[in-house]
C-alpha cells in the first residue's frame, strides 16, 4: 500500500479595499508565497484583471474561482484567506 502524496499548498490571503455594487466592481490586494497582487474584479462583466504580470498566471484563476464563491459575503477592510494546491 502506498502512501499518499499530498498536493502541495499554499495560502492566499485577500484583502478588500474598494468596493461598489452599483458600479459591479471589487478592490483589493492578494498575496501568497513571495508574490502580492493588486485586483479589480468587475462582477457584472465576468472580468477579473491581476497586475503586476509576474505569478499572476498562478493566482488568477483561483482567486477568480473565490471572489465567485464568497462575493456577496466580502467587504472592504476584510481579510480572507483560500488554499491554493500549488506552491508559491
Amino acid at each position: 500500500m502506498s502512501a499518499k502524496r499530498r498536493l502541495p499548498e499554499t495560502i492566499a490571503h485577500v484583502r478588500i479595499t474598494r468596493q461598489s455594487w452599483q458600479h459591479g466592481f471589487l478592490e483589493g490586494e492578494v498575496s501568497a508565497g513571495e508574490f502580492e497582487w493588486h485586483f479589480q474584479w468587475h462582477f457584472r462583466r465576468g472580468e477579473l484583471a491581476v497586475k503586476p504580470s509576474q505569478g499572476r498566471a498562478l493566482i488568477k484563476e483561483p482567486l477568480g474561482r473565490f471572489l465567485e464563491q464568497q462575493d456577496y459575503q466580502l467587504e472592504p477592510g476584510g481579510d480572507y484567506a483560500f488554499t491554493i494546491r500549488a506552491e508559491l
